[in-house]
């Protein structure tokens, strides 16, 4: 990924700045795909390499409906302290995404554009 794609990814989530913690996390919960399709002790672990992270987040929210939400709650929540497949994202690129979105969250013309 470049930082042209975790920039664009940043400014779609903007669109979700509005909603509350509580609702992001009961939509990800009710709706995302890894909730019901993967038994948690079957889910692959990243193996801290980018390509192959990167190949398992994408095939793990494959078709998910919920993958900005999701992305949105975990980079509220757990910021660059991310670990695992959020929002069809590896923990790397998440971080390089979280760097970007807080940036835009905090920009002194009123946030989120």
């Amino acid at each position: 990924m470049t930082p042209d794609d975790y920039a664009e990814i940043a400014k779609r989530l903007d669109r979700l700045a509005p909603v509350p913690d509580e609702v992001l996390a009961d939509v990800v919960t009710r709706e995302g795909l890894c909730f019901w399709m993967f038994d948690r002790d079957e889910i692959p672990e990243l193996s801290g390499e980018d390509v192959p992270d990167r190949e398992l987040a994408a095939w793990m929210c494959a078709g998910c409906p919920v993958i900005d939400e999701c992305l949105e709650l975990e980079l509220r929540t757990a910021g660059e302290h991310t670990v695992g497949v959020w929002g069809a994202l590896a923990d790397t690129d998440r971080r390089a995404v979280h760097r970007l979105w807080r940036w835009r969250r905090n920009r002194p013309e009123g946030g989120a554009r």
